[in-house]
């Protein structure tokens, strides 16, 4: 892309200005409650990115990467190659010291490499999505990589649970009949990396259809709440799933529950809501009416009056302290928004029935600006927050200090992807080794697995 066309935001990503053009505001600090707080956190980042001679991944000085796993490289298992669209991922205590890495792949069925096909993990023989596990010794060797889940459809984010397994959730609402699938789609599926076979391909039913992206858990109450992407009006709304068995381990979600959706009183829309600290009390609970969607979109379905609350591209979630906090990766008038927003981050406090805007990023003036459109989000162990950019142009990993300094901590380079290609690959399913010492991230395209260590704890 030449100069001339380039937008403000890339030509701010190439001269370094990235860091120091991301706007934000509210009340950064409530965003850390009850997170990591074993090591002093960082105050001013990590300074610069400094280019990586090898074009894949450009970090701050003392930092350096290891490349796990690359979309087409063959599976350790022999299993196939490595699937396409390396998306949500959370990192899980492996053997003597080692790391487990559950990942997704978002794959369509116009995917370049499906995640193949493996006896006992198939939901749908069709669908070209699922999740591959990877063992790591404790230098980020990888021992192993195998599928873990296959058959299922365009596998976005998800979440762990408190009994150390992840739910892979499809984002997406196609029926059977649709693209060439044999069954419906648009359901959570548990995985265990440990033992795949443990968990099979089973959907959790109860939990709803429609195009989830994230989830968190409750580790007090085995509460599971789940943000939905929807792409078009009405947008998707904000659930939490009332197991029949809370905190009952591995498969106990399979004993179904209730599925209710958030009404916030006299605001339909969230995306209208623009003051940070903006504070809704007695938050009100909707059962969902058909949780399965059998014949309609559970966003479309009648929650009586006055209605249900609404929100544009809801995605990263995750629990802290005695919260759940999720994002709105951004908003637009002109999609059919209430307003216009460059990402926020809401807390919902269970005990108090009380949801609060805390944090909105992006500036008031250019959506093209670094910093715009959150997406994946994770606690980091200095004390701090890890956010995926997902917008257009350079994409970075960013860091937020507990003061609200923001600093750029990864940028993919151009030259990641196909020669020639303007396109720079999101990132995604950022998470840290149990241990602190190591942040694994993916690129979305071409699928890429990253081991990054350095002074995290400076």
């Amino acid at each position: 892309m030449s100069e001339a066309r380039a937008t403000r935001r890339q030509i701010l990503a190439r001269t370094g200005a990235s860091a120091a053009a991301v706007a934000f505001t509210g009340a950064v600090a409530e965003l850390f409650s009850g997170g990591p707080a074993a090591a002093a956190p960082s105050r001013r980042g990590y300074g610069p990115l400094v280019p990586d001679p090898a074009g894949l991944l450009d970090l701050p000085k003392g930092f350096r990467y290891r490349v796990l796993s690359r979309e087409g490289d063959p599976l350790r298992s022999g299993e196939g190659r490595v699937p396409s669209n390396h998306d949500g991922m959370a990192a899980f205590a492996g053997r003597h010291g080692g790391v487990r890495l559950v990942r997704n792949h978002e794959n369509r069925v116009t995917a370049a490499i499906p995640v193949p096909r493996v006896e006992g993990l198939v939901y749908d023989p069709m669908g070209k999505g699922g999740c591959t596990a990877l063992e790591l010794d404790c230098d980020n060797r990888v021992l192993s990589e195998r599928v873990a889940l296959s058959g299922t459809a365009v596998n976005c984010a998800g979440g762990r649970t408190p009994w150390n397994t992840w739910l892979s959730c499809e984002e997406t609402e196609d029926r059977a009949g649709t693209n060439g699938y044999t069954k419906d789609h648009g359901f959570v599926f548990e995985v265990d990396g440990a033992d795949p076979r443990r968990t099979g391909a089973v959907p959790l039913t109860a939990m709803g259809r429609f195009q989830h992206e994230a989830i968190a858990v409750d580790p007090h109450r085995g509460v599971v709440y789940e943000t939905e992407d929807a792409f078009d009006r009405p947008f998707g709304l904000f659930y939490r799933f009332l197991p029949n068995r809370p905190l009952g381990g591995t498969g106990s979600l399979r004993a179904g529950g209730t599925l209710e959706a958030m009404r916030v009183p006299d605001v339909p829309d969230l995306s209208v809501v623009q003051e940070p600290g903006a504070c809704f009390e007695g938050i009100e609970w909707v059962r969902v009416p058909d949780p399965s969607a059998r014949h309609t979109p559970v966003r479309l379905q009648d929650f009586g009056p006055p209605g249900i609350t609404h929100a544009q591209k809801l995605e990263g979630c995750y629990w802290s302290g005695d919260c759940v906090y999720f994002v709105s990766s951004y908003a637009r008038v002109a999609e059919g928004s209430g307003a216009d927003h460059f990402g926020q981050v809401w807390r919902y406090e269970p005990r108090r029935r009380r949801l609060t805007l805390i944090v909105v990023f992006g500036p008031a003036t250019d959506v093209q600006l670094p910093g715009e459109s959150p997406d994946n989000i994770c606690l980091a162990p200095d004390g701090g927050l890890m956010v995926c950019e997902d917008g257009n142009g350079a994409q970075h990993v960013f860091g937020l200090t507990r003061r609200g300094r923001v600093y750029p901590m990864a940028r993919g380079r151009q030259d990641i992807g196909k020669p020639g290609s303007p396109e720079w690959g999101e990132f995604a399913g950022v998470t840290f080794a149990p241990d602190g010492h190591t942040m694994y991230v993916n690129c979305y395209t071409p699928g890429t697995t990253f081991a990054v260590t350095g002074p995290f704890a400076r």
